[in-house]
């Protein structure tokens, strides 16, 4: 069992849970402004310790439709990562990228631009892991991701389902894009994970 207090989201375990999301985000800012070849700007994050049953609310709902990225994290912690957006944002995200300014945010999501929305959650996640990394000095690497398109409270199942019962608290960290469109991260390392994050910093 971990002796981190969760119940408390202003002590110095949760003032580190907001400097990843802070360095994940210049992350995924430059490695995005590289990928489209233009200037990205991304707003402070929003950074919350949430329950598994709360996040749909936080999102938006569990009804909407949302593009999910989602992937292990292997080496030094383990646990799962997700990068989700509405889908009329996926879309507007994949045609920033395809040089496509003028598609219809409401066509489905073809083989190539699912391919092209993979590659930009796996460069975002891989950002924040790379936040975990530059402050504990952990080495830690994403697994292949995989999409789905569906209704947000059943991409959510997943990690729920798999890492519901080793940790109940998830962070969840919102991403603004200046289109407006709203991303969301969800961290889910297991419990001796937090353990071995805080550990490494002499926490």
């Amino acid at each position: 069992m971990s002796r981190i207090d969760f119940n408390n989201d202003n002590n110095e375990y949760f003032d580190v849970l907001r400097e990843i999301g802070n360095i994940g985000a210049g992350n995924a800012t430059s490695a995005l402004a590289q990928m489209l070849g233009r200037k990205v700007e991304l707003s402070v994050p929003k950074v919350r310790l949430l329950d598994f049953k709360d996040v749909g609310g936080a999102i938006g709902g569990e009804e909407q439709i949302m593009a999910g990225i989602y992937l292990l994290i292997e080496g030094a912690i383990t646990g799962s990562m997700m990068f989700l957006l509405k889908k009329e944002s996926a879309a507007d995200l994949v045609a920033m990228l395809m040089g496509q300014p003028d598609r219809d945010p409401n066509a489905e999501l073809g083989e190539i631009e699912c391919s092209a929305l993979k590659e930009i959650g796996n460069i975002i996640t891989s950002s924040y892991l790379n936040a975990i990394s530059s402050l504990t000095g952990l080495t830690v690497f994403p697994s292949v991701p995989s999409l789905c398109v569906d209704m947000a409270g059943a991409i959510l199942s997943v990690p729920a389902i798999e890492f519901g019962m080793m940790c109940d608290k998830l962070l969840l960290i919102e991403n603004k894009f200046q289109s407006g469109a709203d991303g969301y991260l969800i961290l889910v390392p297991d419990i001796d994970s937090y353990d071995k994050i805080f550990g490494a910093l002499g926490m």
